[in-house]
């Protein structure tokens, strides 16, 4: 099995995003795929693209469903997801190649190709379903945080940021250091309550989600179903997988209704 890093980096880069801004226009997804299909993990394959049965890599997924009830109570809510670069991954730890790894310098959980067998073993660890099992390269591949672009010298500064964070037209992605405190990112969150995902699960996810603002969240009087929130989520699977869904679905749910 793999161990992590003895001691914790100076920096813990990682996402915050704004459920109260985001519009799911899956531009994020779409950028995502454009820049990453030539980057550190391309490529992202897909299969039957233009066919039925499509299924392929992404590293972004967009949850879209209808919360609330019908009138003035309803709202349709989009929550992405993607890899949340825990502090203590179980996807790391559980990995038997030492192909999935945490960096020690920023946080960034990656995945060496090389080393990658396509157990899928991550894959059934990480409880937010953010591993992607590549078909045709045979291993599996996740979120980067475009570390490729991040760290371009060759980039204007403010242009060093995920592709997700630049191509967002509602300003519901927001890149930085959780580690520093004056950065953007832990402004943001001490400022409006920033959660974490699931925190029970005590990995820690560096990656947070700003709630809606108290008079856009939905109302308690309908509760949104597991079932209704999994089908509109085009979640499920088999085994644990369907139960990872369920798990995160119901965290969604408790956060935009409290």
């Amino acid at each position: 099995m793999t161990s992590l890093p003895a001691e914790a980096g100076k920096k813990k880069l990682g996402l915050l995003i704004d459920l109260d801004t985001c519009v799911g226009c899956h531009a994020c997804a779409t950028n995502c795929k454009e820049w990453n299909t030539s980057g550190h993990s391309g490529p992202l394959t897909d299969i039957n693209a233009y066919q039925a049965e499509q299924r392929g890599v992404w590293f972004n997924r967009i949850f879209t469903y209808e919360a609330g009830g019908c009138g003035p109570d309803g709202k349709t809510v989009h929550f992405p997801k993607n890899c949340l670069h825990c502090e203590f991954p179980e996807c790391v730890t559980v990995c038997p190649t030492g192909a999935s790894y945490k960096r020690a310098e920023d946080g960034i959980v990656l995945v060496d190709a090389e080393k990658c067998i396509g157990c899928k073993l991550c894959s059934w660890a990480c409880p937010y379903g953010a591993r992607e099992y590549d078909e045709i390269e045979g291993v599996m591949k996740k979120c980067t945080l475009c570390i490729d672009k991040i760290y371009n010298e060759n980039l204007a500064v403010e242009e060093r940021v995920p592709a997700c964070v630049s191509t967002c037209p509602s300003n519901a992605r927001h890149f930085g250091d959780f580690a520093d405190p004056e950065s953007n990112v832990s402004k943001l969150s001490r400022e409006r309550g920033g959660f974490q995902l699931m925190p029970e699960t005590g990995y820690q996810p560096v990656s947070r989600y700003l709630p809606p603002r108290e008079e856009n969240r939905v109302s308690k009087t309908e509760p949104v179903s597991l079932a209704r929130l999994t089908e509109a989520s085009g979640a499920g699977g088999k085994g644990g997988k369907k139960a990872q869904a369920g798990k995160f679905l119901n965290w969604v749910d408790s956060v935009l209704s409290r």
